[in-house]
């Protein structure tokens, strides 16, 4: 028999397992944060991040997870902005910045070339491999 039980990864209390990786203490307090950074963004349209999380006492990377998942939305707030996770270059939306996503897809399609050259070259070579047997 196992016991159904963990330790919540962000405060240390014993909860129960569930589909919730905290326990609910810790989930209420983020929802608490979430709502007050609400109010302050009703209130102090042209605030920015860093305002926001000194009046709110929220901090930065809670703020801005609120935004990448969707709960705050700063299309209304021009001020707003947050780290690329990259570079730290300032952003709106996403993860990254232009510059460190446009480099990320090069690289990919640098990695794609290079695994079609080997793959061509380990065919070439199985064939000449082949030819020098008959």
């Amino acid at each position: 028999m196992t016991l159904n039980v963990a330790n919540c990864p962000k405060c240390g209390r014993l909860m129960m397992k569930g589909p919730r990786a905290l326990c609910p203490h810790c989930l209420q307090e983020i929802e608490d944060q979430y709502n007050r950074c609400l109010q302050y963004l009703r209130e102090n349209k042209g605030c920015t991040l860093v305002e926001l999380s000194e009046a709110t006492r929220v901090p930065v990377s809670q703020i801005t997870k609120f935004i990448r998942e969707g709960r705050i939305s700063i299309a209304d707030h021009p001020s707003i902005s947050y780290e690329c996770e990259v570079c730290g270059t300032p952003i709106r939306e996403g993860h990254l910045c232009d510059a460190c996503r446009q480099r990320l897809v090069r690289d990919m399609n640098a990695g794609k070339e290079d695994e079609q050259v080997r793959a061509r070259n380990a065919l070439e070579e199985r064939t000449a491999y082949l030819k020098d047997r008959k």
